[in-house]
């Protein structure tokens, strides 16, 4: 729900602005609601009608009722790998592991490094 707030010099909160739904009724009558207010309807047999007993409702909720803003700071989510940084930090076998993955990756590049050259060689022969 969208409120306009204008104020005073002072800053003093002074008038609000709400969006209201204005509904014709089947026997005739008007409804209005403001809208993010379930709470907050009237009836009226003019369109006017019903929107003065809803300025009438409003104004007397808000004088026993007082508007404050509230400022929430968004949590800050982690980060989805940090759960797993540092697990490994006292397996015995982790530094092994790394040296395999080093040697597989130096296989699988001097693998590449062939395939590479093996093309060009294609390439140079045509």
């Amino acid at each position: 729900m969208s409120v306009n707030f204008l104020t005073s010099s002072e800053g003093n909160l002074t008038k609000l602005t709400y969006p209201v739904l204005i509904e014709a009724q089947k026997q005739g009558s008007y409804m209005a609601s403001v809208l993010g207010l379930p709470d907050c309807t009237t009836f009226g047999a003019t369109r006017e009608a019903a929107l003065t007993n809803l300025r009438q409702l409003l104004t007397a909720r808000l004088e026993k009722a007082e508007i404050v803003s509230l400022e929430i700071e968004l949590p800050k989510p982690e980060h989805p790998w940090m759960k797993f940084a540092g697990m490994f930090k006292d397996d015995p076998k982790f530094d092994e592991m790394l040296e395999d993955i080093k040697a597989l990756r130096r296989e699988r590049d001097e693998e590449m490094e062939a395939y590479y050259q093996q093309l060009d060689a294609e390439n140079e022969d045509k």
